[in-house]
Order: structure tokens, then sequence, then C-alpha cells
């Protein structure tokens, strides 16, 4: 199963840490008993090449007719660059805001126009960012086929984003899924996961007790 491996893969490399009782703050000032860091794939190659194959197969199940993968900068760009690789199709990146000289461009690479394009993100928190990047793809010509990353935290904030914009949001494991693959791997306590998920379902009023 995609969610159960790429879960495993995420915590055999520490990319995930969960600590409930000392959390992480995000840049909104949001606390977070988890911190997710899906850059750190890039320093494990065999692993890496698994986290590949599980991107793959997912596309080709889900959106066989992709024709450029598009990576958001700056997590998802490895990402897109090895899943291109694999699959032979063209590549973009969607800076975070257009360039300040030149052409002024948001979107890094050549797109034609009415192509059909994935968006590929490391993970997805709000969606915002996300949902951002997909619109430029757009408005530069392409069609968008949806939004996949290989981790979501499952907020509500995102499942709202997700309806509103009309993109459609995929990726290889949940936050759920996470959580009961570390219980399994005795890598949290029974304790432990009642805070974590008390915290995805009210994010902002959170506290760790």
């Amino acid at each position: 199963m995609r969610e159960k491996q790429t879960a495993d893969l995420l915590l055999s490399i520490n990319a995930v840490t969960l600590q409930p009782e000392d959390p992480f703050t995000w840049s909104s000032g949001i606390k977070s008993p988890i911190y997710c860091d899906n850059r750190l794939i890039m320093s494990y190659p065999a692993e890496r090449q698994k986290f590949i194959d599980l991107f793959v197969s997912y596309i080709k199940d889900h959106f066989p007719e992709v024709e450029v993968l598009a990576g958001t900068a700056t997590a998802g760009i490895p990402h897109a660059a090895w899943i291109a690789d694999r699959l032979d199709l063209p590549m973009v990146y969607v800076r975070s805001s257009s360039k300040g000289h030149g052409k002024q461009n948001r979107i890094e690479g050549k797109l034609n126009k009415g192509k059909r394009v994935l968006v590929i993100e490391d993970l997805i928190s709000t969606g915002g960012s996300s949902i951002e990047a997909a619109k430029s793809v757009e408005d530069a010509g392409g069609k968008v086929l949806g939004i996949c990353s290989i981790f979501t935290y499952e907020l509500p904030l995102a499942e709202k984003a997700e309806k509103e914009s009309g993109y459609s949001l995929h990726s290889l494991t949940t936050y759920s899924f996470l959580l009961k693959t570390a219980l399994e791997n005795k890598q949290i306590t029974d304790e432990q996961l009642k805070l974590l998920q008390q915290w995805r379902e009210d994010p902002e009023g959170w506290m760790s007790v």
C-alpha cells in the first residue's frame, strides 16, 4: 500500500518529527506537534528512489494523461525533476513570486499553451501556496490536472481551499495514516496519539497539555 510505504519511508529518515509535548511554531504562529521536512529525501539515495517509484506509480494510476510536471519553489522542484526524468516528460517550475528583473517570469521553463500539467508539491498544509502555484500555471496557459504532494496534514483549511478553488489535492500519504504507522512502529504512545489527533481537528486552538 502506497500510503503505508510512504509513511514508513518518511519516518525512517526522520523527515517527520512528532513531539506533542514540545510543539513547533509555524511562521503563521500556529503551534504544531509535527514537523515535516521532505527536503531530507534529497540526502538519502536509496529512499529517494523508492519515493520516486511511489510517485510515478501514483501518477500512472491517477494522471496517465499528464504532459508536463510543474514543481513548486523550492521544495517541490527536486521531486518534479526526478519524476519528470523517470517519466521522460517536460518540466517547469513555479516561483513563489515573479522575478523582479528580465522577463519577470513566474513560470520557469517552456510551457506550451493547453498542455496538461500536474503540479508537484513536497507537502500540503493549508493548501494556499499550492493553489496559488496552480493558478500561475493556468495563467501561463497550462491546463492543471491537479496538485500532488508526498504528504498532507489534512487540515480543514486545505479542504476548504480545495473546494473553493476547484483544484484537486492529492497526496501519497496523509497525517492520519502517518500517525497510525507511527503508533504501530511504537514511535508514539496512545496518549501522544490523542494529542496529535486533537491538533488536526483544531490547529489554531490546540494546546498540548
